[in-house]
């Protein structure tokens, strides 16, 4: 049976904490503006240097989306989950676009200037992060918002689609963390060890995410803030339930009727 704080909200202390979140998540956008517009010009789609700070930017709001489109199970934990399910998609889908954005911006700086391509670490997984939350997205769509599955089968993925969740945002985390480091190294290739104002700043930002992806892990791994059940979602608890007794039973099998 779930507690009355568990059934009433967040409470007072949550709810600070999802507060914090937005500051750090908005003060990292703005801070990621300040950086590419005061030391690299600012930002324009003309191929030049200012279309690629474009790149950084989108990857950065881009994050900070993806996070908040994971937080409204938390925020929204006692509404109907229909509409949050929806809400929780289309986030997802902006921040999706954005990241779009940002990755065409930076190929087509990269072409406009003979730069190679996907040689770096960061590229690498920043890359494979973006297929990887587009395979989640979709399997999402089609498990969990228009559902095509069976039950069972919905059953046995939600574990995976949340895990994956948290997963994907841990390597946006890391490819952003990356991409600050290798943006300073092209930067400031022999300035960067001695304290200047924009490695400073590219240092904040980086200690900006790290806060802000270690509260919204706490967030969304502490039991008091999960969502509660409810009617609505009380036939996949139960078979999820069933199917899990089935699992642990000697004689259970998946595949009887």
């Amino acid at each position: 049976m779930e507690s009355g704080s568990q059934s009433e909200g967040l409470g007072a202390f949550g709810w600070w904490l999802v507060a914090v979140s937005q500051a750090l998540g908005m003060s990292m956008v703005v801070l990621t503006g300040v950086w590419m517009g005061q030391y690299h010009g600012g930002f324009s789609w003309d191929g030049s240097a200012h279309q690629f700070n474009i790149h950084p930017f989108c990857m950065v709001l881009g994050l900070f989306l993806y996070g908040d489109g994971v937080l409204v199970y938390r925020v929204f934990r006692n509404e109907s989950k229909r509409p949050v399910k929806m809400l929780h998609a289309l986030i997802h889908v902006m921040s999706m676009i954005i990241f779009l954005i940002g990755i065409v911006a930076v190929f087509g700086f990269h072409s406009s200037n003979k730069i190679p391509d996907m040689y770096s670490l960061h590229s690498w997984c920043g890359l494979a992060t973006f297929i990887g939350f587009c395979i989640q997205w979709l399997m999402g769509f089609g498990f969990f918002l228009f559902p095509v599955a069976s039950a069972w089968l919905r059953a046995w993925y939600l574990p995976l689609h949340k895990f994956f969740g948290v997963l994907m945002f841990a390597l946006m985390t890391m490819s952003c963390l990356l991409g600050i480091t290798e943006k300073l190294l092209f930067a400031l290739p022999s300035t960067y060890s001695k304290f200047l104002p924009e490695g400073v700043l590219a240092n904040c930002l980086g200690v900006l995410l790290l806060l802000f992806a270690a509260l919204l892990g706490y967030l969304v791994t502490r039991e008091e803030y999960r969502r509660p059940p409810n009617p609505e979602e009380e036939p996949l608890s139960v078979h999820f339930k069933t199917l899990n007794e089935e699992a642990a039973s000697p004689r259970g099998s998946l595949t009887s009727p």
